[in-house]
C-alpha cells in the first residue's frame, strides 16, 4: 500500500496529512475553512485517495496560511506516498462538467516542479472563501509534490461549480497518473531512468 503521513509545524500551522494512494476515496478533514475542505473531499473521492487532513492554523488573520500549508504539506505526502514511481502511469488528465463550467487538468509526476494556471473566476469570493487561495493552494502542492501540473478552467459562470470542476478533475487526473500500468511492471516510465529531478 502506497501511504504517507507527514506532519509540518510551523508558528503559523500545525498540519498532519495521512494519504493513501490505493483507497476508495474516504476522508476526514478538519481544518477550520469548510470550502476547501469540500474542494479535497472532490480529490478524495474522484481521485480514490484516502486523505485525512488536521489542521490549527491562524485562521484568526485569514485561511491564507491554512489553505498554502495544507498545499504544501499534502505534496509532500504524495512526493512520499509515491516511492520512486516504478511502474506508474506518470501522466494524468481529465476533462469535467458541472452545468455550465467546464475545466481541463493535466498533470506529470515528472519530478520537476511546474504551474499553468489559467482560471478567471467571476467573482473573487465563494461565501467566505477567497478564491486567489486556490493558486496559493495549488502552487504549494506542486513545489512539494514535485510535479508539473495545467489547470484551465474552459468557461463558467458559477465560481463554485469552476473550483468545483477543477478539483473534481484533478482528482481524476491523479488517479490516472498514479495507477500502475500492467506493460510498464518493474519499468521506469522515464527515458532518464528516474522521475526525481
Amino acid at each position: 500500500m502506497r501511504q504517507a503521513t507527514v506532519t509540518r509545524n510551523t508558528s503559523e500551522t500545525q498540519i498532519t496529512i495521512s494519504i493513501n494512494l490505493d483507497g476508495t476515496g474516504k476522508a476526514h478533514f478538519d481544518t477550520g475553512v469548510p470550502f476547501l475542505e469540500h474542494m479535497l473531499d472532490q480529490i478524495a473521492r474522484h481521485g480514490l485517495i484516502d486523505l485525512d487532513i488536521v489542521c490549527k492554523g491562524d485562521l484568526h488573520i485569514d485561511d491564507h496560511h491554512t489553505v498554502e500549508d495544507i498545499g504544501i504539506t499534502l505534496g509532500q505526502a504524495l512526493k512520499q506516498a509515491l516511492g520512486d514511481k516504478m511502474g506508474i502511469r506518470r501522466y494524468g488528465h481529465a476533462y469535467v462538467p458541472l452545468d455550465e463550467s467546464l475545466s481541463r487538468v493535466v498533470l506529470d509526476l515528472s519530478g520537476r516542479a511546474g504551474l499553468e494556471y489559467h482560471v478567471e473566476y467571476t467573482r473573487a469570493l465563494i461565501g467566505r472563501f477567497d478564491v486567489d487561495l486556490f493558486s496559493e493552494f495549488f502552487h504549494g502542492l506542486v513545489n512539494h509534490a514535485m510535479m508539473t501540473l495545467h489547470i484551465d478552467n474552459i468557461r463558467g459562470k458559477n465560481a463554485h461549480h469552476q473550483a468545483e470542476t477543477i478539483f473534481k478533475a484533478f482528482g481524476r487526473a491523479l488517479r490516472m497518473a498514479v495507477e500502475h500500468d500492467e506493460r510498464m511492471v518493474g519499468k521506469m516510465p522515464s527515458t532518464k531512468g528516474t522521475l526525481t529531478a
